[in-house]
Protein backbone atom coordinates (compact mmCIF):
# COMPACT_ATOMS: atom_id res chain seq x y z
CA UNK A 1 0.00 0.00 0.00
CA UNK A 2 3.00 2.50 1.17
CA UNK A 3 4.10 1.91 -2.67
CA UNK A 4 1.13 2.40 -4.20
CA UNK A 5 0.87 5.88 -2.45
CA UNK A 6 4.12 6.63 -3.43
CA UNK A 7 3.35 6.15 -7.12
CA UNK A 8 0.17 8.88 -6.93
CA UNK A 9 1.41 11.31 -4.77
CA UNK A 10 4.70 11.50 -7.79
CA UNK A 11 2.32 11.57 -10.08
CA UNK A 12 -0.45 14.10 -8.27
CA UNK A 13 3.58 16.46 -7.78
CA UNK A 14 3.28 15.98 -11.85
CA UNK A 15 -0.53 17.25 -12.11
CA UNK A 16 0.05 20.19 -9.95
CA UNK A 17 3.02 21.64 -11.56
CA UNK A 18 1.29 21.02 -14.98
CA UNK A 19 -1.76 23.13 -13.44
CA UNK A 20 0.37 25.47 -11.74
CA UNK A 21 2.21 26.49 -14.76
CA UNK A 22 -0.41 26.65 -17.38
CA UNK A 23 -1.47 30.26 -15.59
CA UNK A 24 0.99 31.90 -17.21
CA UNK A 25 -0.12 33.30 -20.36
CA UNK A 26 3.42 33.13 -22.24
CA UNK A 27 3.21 29.49 -21.07
CA UNK A 28 -0.73 28.92 -22.52
CA UNK A 29 0.56 30.67 -25.96
CA UNK A 30 4.09 28.57 -26.63
CA UNK A 31 1.90 25.36 -25.61
CA UNK A 32 -1.21 26.10 -28.04
CA UNK A 33 1.88 26.49 -30.50
CA UNK A 34 3.80 23.40 -29.80
CA UNK A 35 -0.25 21.47 -29.81
CA UNK A 36 -0.24 22.80 -33.34
CA UNK A 37 3.06 21.70 -35.00
CA UNK A 38 4.76 19.03 -32.52
CA UNK A 39 3.70 15.79 -30.59
CA UNK A 40 1.88 16.76 -27.62
CA UNK A 41 1.30 14.76 -24.25
CA UNK A 42 -1.14 16.33 -21.40
CA UNK A 43 -2.45 14.34 -18.62
CA UNK A 44 -5.92 15.19 -17.75
CA UNK A 45 -7.31 17.60 -15.13
CA UNK A 46 -10.37 18.11 -16.25
CA UNK A 47 -12.11 14.70 -16.50
CA UNK A 48 -13.98 12.30 -14.75
CA UNK A 49 -14.77 8.39 -15.12
CA UNK A 50 -17.63 6.54 -14.30
CA UNK A 51 -17.54 2.70 -14.21
CA UNK A 52 -20.52 0.76 -15.13
CA UNK A 53 -20.71 -2.78 -14.39
CA UNK A 54 -22.73 -6.15 -14.09
CA UNK A 55 -24.81 -8.17 -16.42
CA UNK A 56 -27.36 -5.73 -17.84
CA UNK A 57 -25.09 -2.70 -17.71
CA UNK A 58 -25.27 -2.79 -21.76
CA UNK A 59 -28.81 -2.19 -21.81
CA UNK A 60 -28.88 0.49 -18.87
CA UNK A 61 -26.99 2.17 -20.57
CA UNK A 62 -28.09 1.82 -24.09
CA UNK A 63 -31.12 3.09 -23.21
CA UNK A 64 -30.06 6.27 -21.06
CA UNK A 65 -28.16 7.53 -23.79
CA UNK A 66 -28.79 9.11 -27.46
CA UNK A 67 -25.93 6.14 -28.95
CA UNK A 68 -26.45 2.53 -29.47
CA UNK A 69 -24.61 1.02 -26.03
CA UNK A 70 -25.75 -2.45 -26.18
CA UNK A 71 -24.31 -2.93 -29.17
CA UNK A 72 -21.02 -1.36 -28.66
CA UNK A 73 -18.26 -4.27 -29.35
CA UNK A 74 -14.93 -4.84 -27.78
CA UNK A 75 -12.62 -2.58 -28.98
CA UNK A 76 -15.21 0.13 -29.74
CA UNK A 77 -16.02 3.80 -28.23
CA UNK A 78 -18.90 5.60 -28.41
CA UNK A 79 -19.80 9.11 -28.08
CA UNK A 80 -22.82 9.77 -26.28
CA UNK A 81 -25.05 12.38 -24.54
CA UNK A 82 -27.46 12.10 -21.80
CA UNK A 83 -30.29 14.18 -22.08
CA UNK A 84 -33.08 15.85 -20.16
CA UNK A 85 -36.84 14.66 -21.34
CA UNK A 86 -36.93 17.95 -23.19
CA UNK A 87 -33.78 16.94 -24.95
CA UNK A 88 -31.43 18.99 -23.53
CA UNK A 89 -27.79 17.92 -22.77
CA UNK A 90 -27.04 16.92 -19.15
CA UNK A 91 -23.39 15.62 -20.31
CA UNK A 92 -21.50 14.36 -22.89
CA UNK A 93 -19.94 11.12 -22.71
CA UNK A 94 -17.00 8.80 -24.27
CA UNK A 95 -18.01 4.90 -23.86
CA UNK A 96 -15.98 2.19 -24.11
CA UNK A 97 -15.45 -1.18 -22.81
CA UNK A 98 -13.08 -2.18 -20.32
CA UNK A 99 -13.27 -6.16 -20.43
CA UNK A 100 -17.07 -6.93 -18.92
CA UNK A 101 -17.38 -3.11 -17.77
CA UNK A 102 -17.94 -0.15 -19.36
CA UNK A 103 -15.77 3.20 -18.79
CA UNK A 104 -18.18 6.56 -18.76
CA UNK A 105 -16.11 9.97 -19.24
CA UNK A 106 -17.48 13.03 -19.13
CA UNK A 107 -16.68 17.14 -18.20
CA UNK A 108 -14.52 16.84 -14.24
CA UNK A 109 -17.29 19.60 -13.28
CA UNK A 110 -20.50 17.67 -14.31
CA UNK A 111 -19.04 14.06 -13.19
CA UNK A 112 -20.46 13.80 -9.32
CA UNK A 113 -23.82 14.53 -10.19
CA UNK A 114 -24.02 12.66 -13.54
CA UNK A 115 -22.53 9.31 -11.30
CA UNK A 116 -25.70 10.61 -9.38
CA UNK A 117 -28.09 11.34 -11.62
CA UNK A 118 -27.35 7.88 -13.51
CA UNK A 119 -27.61 6.26 -10.15
CA UNK A 120 -30.99 7.37 -9.61
CA UNK A 121 -31.80 4.95 -13.01
CA UNK A 122 -30.56 1.99 -11.76
CA UNK A 123 -33.54 0.61 -9.05
CA UNK A 124 -33.48 -3.30 -9.35
CA UNK A 125 -31.34 -3.19 -12.65
CA UNK A 126 -28.15 -5.62 -12.02
CA UNK A 127 -26.17 -2.77 -12.26
CA UNK A 128 -23.55 -1.61 -10.55
CA UNK A 129 -22.27 2.28 -10.91
CA UNK A 130 -18.89 3.54 -9.47
CA UNK A 131 -16.63 6.49 -9.47
CA UNK A 132 -13.50 5.03 -11.43
CA UNK A 133 -11.77 8.46 -11.49
CA UNK A 134 -8.98 7.44 -8.69
CA UNK A 135 -8.52 4.51 -10.31
CA UNK A 136 -7.57 5.68 -13.96
CA UNK A 137 -5.05 7.92 -15.36
CA UNK A 138 -5.95 10.03 -18.66
CA UNK A 139 -3.38 11.28 -20.77
CA UNK A 140 -4.15 13.21 -24.09
CA UNK A 141 -1.86 12.44 -27.06
CA UNK A 142 -1.70 14.20 -30.23
CA UNK A 143 0.90 14.17 -33.10
CA UNK A 144 2.76 12.62 -35.48
CA UNK A 145 5.03 10.51 -32.94
CA UNK A 146 1.97 8.88 -31.85
CA UNK A 147 2.57 5.73 -33.21
CA UNK A 148 6.50 5.44 -31.64
CA UNK A 149 4.55 5.85 -28.37
CA UNK A 150 2.36 3.27 -28.72
CA UNK A 151 5.14 0.75 -29.62
CA UNK A 152 7.19 1.81 -26.45
CA UNK A 153 4.36 0.60 -24.46
CA UNK A 154 3.28 -2.43 -26.47
CA UNK A 155 0.59 -0.96 -28.31
CA UNK A 156 -0.51 -0.40 -31.61
CA UNK A 157 -2.10 2.80 -32.92
CA UNK A 158 -6.21 2.29 -33.00
CA UNK A 159 -8.38 3.74 -35.35
CA UNK A 160 -10.82 6.28 -35.31
CA UNK A 161 -13.14 5.50 -32.40
CA UNK A 162 -11.70 2.41 -31.52
CA UNK A 163 -9.32 0.79 -28.51
CA UNK A 164 -6.18 -0.81 -28.70
CA UNK A 165 -4.98 -2.82 -25.64
CA UNK A 166 -1.45 -2.48 -23.44
CA UNK A 167 -0.28 -4.39 -20.63
CA UNK A 168 -1.68 -1.81 -18.01
CA UNK A 169 -4.18 -0.04 -20.22
CA UNK A 170 -5.61 1.27 -23.16
CA UNK A 171 -5.04 3.68 -26.43
CA UNK A 172 -8.43 5.30 -27.50
CA UNK A 173 -8.67 6.85 -30.87
CA UNK A 174 -10.15 10.13 -31.30
CA UNK A 175 -9.71 11.84 -34.67
CA UNK A 176 -7.53 13.84 -36.65
CA UNK A 177 -4.56 12.24 -35.19
CA UNK A 178 -5.54 12.54 -31.36
CA UNK A 179 -5.49 9.73 -29.15
CA UNK A 180 -5.95 8.96 -25.33
CA UNK A 181 -4.24 6.85 -23.16
CA UNK A 182 -5.88 5.29 -20.24
CA UNK A 183 -3.70 4.06 -17.62
CA UNK A 184 -4.29 1.75 -14.47
CA UNK A 185 -3.14 4.45 -11.59
CA UNK A 186 -0.59 1.82 -10.22
CA UNK A 187 1.30 1.94 -13.80
CA UNK A 188 0.92 5.53 -14.80
CA UNK A 189 4.59 6.46 -13.70
CA UNK A 190 5.72 3.46 -15.34
CA UNK A 191 4.82 4.36 -18.77
CA UNK A 192 5.18 8.49 -18.01
CA UNK A 193 8.89 8.67 -18.64
CA UNK A 194 8.80 6.69 -21.74
CA UNK A 195 6.01 9.08 -23.43
CA UNK A 196 7.86 12.21 -21.45
CA UNK A 197 10.67 11.47 -23.84
CA UNK A 198 8.70 11.67 -27.63
CA UNK A 199 6.24 14.23 -26.59
CA UNK A 200 6.28 17.77 -25.72
CA UNK A 201 4.62 18.03 -21.91
CA UNK A 202 1.79 20.46 -22.13
CA UNK A 203 -1.37 21.45 -19.90
CA UNK A 204 -5.24 21.05 -20.08
CA UNK A 205 -5.42 24.35 -21.99
CA UNK A 206 -3.28 23.13 -25.01
CA UNK A 207 -5.32 19.70 -25.30
CA UNK A 208 -8.45 21.39 -25.09
CA UNK A 209 -7.54 23.44 -28.66
CA UNK A 210 -6.98 20.27 -30.30
CA UNK A 211 -9.99 19.26 -29.06
CA UNK A 212 -11.73 22.45 -30.77
CA UNK A 213 -10.03 22.00 -33.76
CA UNK A 214 -11.48 18.64 -34.24
CA UNK A 215 -15.02 20.09 -33.39
CA UNK A 216 -15.60 18.11 -30.66
CA UNK A 217 -18.50 19.73 -28.19
CA UNK A 218 -17.58 19.50 -24.35
CA UNK A 219 -20.98 20.23 -21.56
CA UNK A 220 -19.77 21.81 -18.57
CA UNK A 221 -21.60 22.68 -15.89
CA UNK A 222 -22.10 26.42 -17.36
CA UNK A 223 -23.81 24.75 -20.55
CA UNK A 224 -25.70 22.09 -19.21
CA UNK A 225 -29.55 21.99 -20.29
CA UNK A 226 -28.42 25.12 -23.02
CA UNK A 227 -28.57 23.05 -26.27
CA UNK A 228 -30.34 20.02 -27.75
CA UNK A 229 -27.40 17.24 -29.27
CA UNK A 230 -27.72 18.98 -32.88
CA UNK A 231 -27.05 22.11 -31.73
CA UNK A 232 -23.30 21.10 -30.78
CA UNK A 233 -23.03 18.94 -34.51
CA UNK A 234 -23.59 15.76 -32.15
CA UNK A 235 -25.12 14.41 -34.92
CA UNK A 236 -21.75 15.26 -37.06
CA UNK A 237 -19.21 13.64 -35.05
CA UNK A 238 -21.53 10.42 -34.29
CA UNK A 239 -22.88 11.19 -31.40
CA UNK A 240 -26.16 10.00 -31.58
CA UNK A 241 -28.04 6.90 -33.19
CA UNK A 242 -30.97 7.42 -35.08
CA UNK A 243 -31.98 4.19 -35.49
CA UNK A 244 -32.06 2.67 -31.44
CA UNK A 245 -35.14 2.75 -28.56
CA UNK A 246 -36.29 5.24 -26.58
CA UNK A 247 -34.11 7.46 -24.02
CA UNK A 248 -34.83 10.33 -22.50
CA UNK A 249 -35.15 13.27 -24.67
CA UNK A 250 -35.36 10.95 -28.01
CA UNK A 251 -38.79 12.40 -29.28
CA UNK A 252 -37.17 16.11 -29.41
CA UNK A 253 -33.84 14.51 -30.73
CA UNK A 254 -35.67 12.72 -33.40
CA UNK A 255 -38.19 15.37 -34.26
CA UNK A 256 -35.26 17.98 -34.87
CA UNK A 257 -33.40 15.61 -37.07
CA UNK A 258 -36.65 14.47 -39.25
CA UNK A 259 -38.13 17.60 -39.38
CA UNK A 260 -34.75 19.34 -39.99
CA UNK A 261 -36.33 22.00 -37.43
CA UNK A 262 -32.35 22.59 -36.67
CA UNK A 263 -32.04 26.64 -35.49
CA UNK A 264 -28.72 26.16 -34.36
CA UNK A 265 -24.98 25.29 -35.49
CA UNK A 266 -22.20 24.93 -33.78
CA UNK A 267 -19.22 26.83 -35.65
CA UNK A 268 -15.46 27.58 -34.75
CA UNK A 269 -13.97 31.00 -34.39
CA UNK A 270 -11.43 33.15 -33.37
CA UNK A 271 -11.17 35.71 -30.95
CA UNK A 272 -8.12 38.15 -31.20
CA UNK A 273 -8.82 40.40 -28.51
CA UNK A 274 -10.92 39.93 -25.15
CA UNK A 275 -12.27 37.26 -22.88
CA UNK A 276 -14.65 34.32 -23.01
CA UNK A 277 -15.91 30.96 -21.22
CA UNK A 278 -18.28 28.57 -21.61
CA UNK A 279 -22.11 29.98 -21.62
CA UNK A 280 -20.80 33.29 -23.06
CA UNK A 281 -23.29 34.80 -25.26
CA UNK A 282 -23.27 35.49 -29.21
CA UNK A 283 -24.66 38.47 -30.46
CA UNK A 284 -25.31 39.67 -34.27
CA UNK A 285 -27.11 42.64 -35.45
CA UNK A 286 -30.01 40.53 -36.65
CA UNK A 287 -30.97 40.02 -33.01
CA UNK A 288 -30.65 42.81 -31.20
CA UNK A 289 -30.09 43.12 -27.86
CA UNK A 290 -31.16 39.42 -27.57
CA UNK A 291 -28.12 37.16 -27.64
CA UNK A 292 -28.46 34.46 -30.50
CA UNK A 293 -25.75 31.91 -29.16
CA UNK A 294 -23.35 30.58 -26.52
CA UNK A 295 -20.11 29.69 -26.23
CA UNK A 296 -19.39 26.03 -25.91
CA UNK A 297 -15.80 25.89 -25.02
CA UNK A 298 -12.49 28.28 -25.07
CA UNK A 299 -8.16 27.66 -25.87
CA UNK A 300 -5.35 29.87 -26.45
CA UNK A 301 -4.94 29.74 -30.01
CA UNK A 302 -1.54 29.39 -31.62
CA UNK A 303 -1.65 32.76 -33.18
CA UNK A 304 -2.87 34.25 -30.12
CA UNK A 305 -6.03 35.41 -28.34
CA UNK A 306 -8.45 32.30 -28.26
CA UNK A 307 -10.10 29.65 -30.33
CA UNK A 308 -13.19 28.83 -29.33
CA UNK A 309 -16.65 26.51 -30.26
CA UNK A 310 -19.91 27.94 -29.86
CA UNK A 311 -23.37 27.17 -30.69
CA UNK A 312 -25.07 30.01 -32.93
CA UNK A 313 -28.59 30.91 -34.44
CA UNK A 314 -27.76 29.18 -38.54
CA UNK A 315 -29.24 32.69 -39.89
CA UNK A 316 -26.32 34.38 -37.82
CA UNK A 317 -24.14 32.05 -39.00
CA UNK A 318 -24.96 32.68 -42.52
CA UNK A 319 -24.75 36.57 -41.90
CA UNK A 320 -21.09 36.05 -40.52
CA UNK A 321 -21.03 38.97 -38.24
CA UNK A 322 -20.71 37.90 -34.74
CA UNK A 323 -19.77 39.38 -31.62
CA UNK A 324 -18.62 37.88 -28.25
CA UNK A 325 -20.55 39.30 -24.65
CA UNK A 326 -22.95 42.07 -25.89
CA UNK A 327 -23.88 43.59 -29.38
CA UNK A 328 -20.86 46.04 -29.61
CA UNK A 329 -18.39 43.01 -28.06
CA UNK A 330 -15.24 42.18 -29.70
CA UNK A 331 -15.85 40.62 -33.35
CA UNK A 332 -15.71 36.97 -34.32
CA UNK A 333 -13.61 35.20 -37.11
CA UNK A 334 -15.22 32.30 -38.66
CA UNK A 335 -13.56 29.22 -38.95
CA UNK A 336 -13.58 26.30 -40.63
CA UNK A 337 -14.73 22.88 -39.20
CA UNK A 338 -13.36 19.42 -40.19
CA UNK A 339 -16.54 17.71 -40.82
CA UNK A 340 -19.51 18.80 -43.63
CA UNK A 341 -22.68 20.38 -42.29
CA UNK A 342 -24.81 19.56 -44.99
Amino acid sequence: MAFFQDIMQSWQEILNQLQTRAQAADTLLAEARMAAHDTIASPWLDIGLIRASGEEAPGFLHNLFTNDVANLPEGGVRRAAFCTPKGRMLADFLIWRDNEDFLLQCAADVHGAMLKKLSMYVLRSKVKLTDASSTHAVIGLAGPGANRIAADVGCTLPAPLATEKFTHGQFLGLELNRYQIIVAAGFVTEIWPEIAKRARIVGTPAWRWTEITAGIPRIVAATQEQFVPQMVNFDRVAGISFKKGCYPGQEIVARTHYLGKIKRRMIRAHLANGAAAPGTTIHAPETGEQACGIVVSTAPSPEGGLDLLASVQTSCIEAGVLHIGTPEGPHLRLLPLPYPME
